[in-house]
């Protein structure tokens, strides 16, 4: 489909307006790292600090995504390549919004994160590596996926039949087999302290 049509609509509030009455300067918080890593429940307790802060968050988690904006994705590399798409997309429009928006998923593929972060300025993208050794993600194993992958009830599955490529040079970096919740969310919210994104 050709986009020769569609041009791009100048609004007359800017993303700085937005996020200047928010008292904050908009990011993406982009949490990846393997299923069970504990990329959902650091990101999510990131998002209570935050707001108890009366900082503007939204938490954009893949199963919620997969349940509605990507309901008609599968698991094949090529969908998921498109669901990151997607995502990047939405992350971007949060931004635009004047949000601090935390992105939960897994995003095996370096080239697909790398795309995210070129849809919006340097300072904007902030990788999180949620660096978590395989063995105690299938031990933690939350929804007993692995059991499932392992029996080959479930293709493409990062880890066990699909490549995971970790991050070389995240922004902020968490080993979550050596830290608790807690500590991993004060890293975060320090990093987002000291860099001037908690105030406008």
């Amino acid at each position: 489909m050709s986009n020769e049509n569609i041009v791009w609509h100048e609004h007359h509030v800017s993303k700085k307006q937005r996020a200047k009455i928010k008292e904050q300067k908009s990011c993406i918080l982009w949490f990846t790292g393997l299923s069970g890593s504990g990329k959902s429940t650091i990101a999510n307790a990131v998002e209570v600090k935050l707001n108890e802060m009366g900082k503007h968050t939204y938490l954009l988690d893949g199963d919620n995504i997969r349940l509605g904006l990507n309901a008609g994705l599968g698991f094949s590399e090529e969908e998921r390549v498109e669901n990151i798409r997607r995502i990047g997309e939405v992350s971007k429009l949060f931004v635009d919004a004047g949000m601090i928006v935390l992105s939960a998923f897994i995003s095996p593929f370096k080239q697909e994160r790398e795309k995210v972060r070129k849809l919006v300025k340097k300072s904007e993208f902030i990788e999180v590596f949620i660096d978590t050794p395989l063995e105690v993600c299938q031990s933690r194993d939350p929804k007993g996926l692995y059991k499932k992958a392992q029996k080959g009830e479930i293709p493409n599955f990062t880890g066990i039949s699909s490549p995971y490529e970790a991050p070389k040079k995240a922004e902020i970096h968490i080993k979550t087999d050596k830290i608790l919740v807690e500590e991993s969310v004060q890293i975060i919210i320090e990093y987002l302290q000291e860099r001037g994104y908690l105030e406008c």
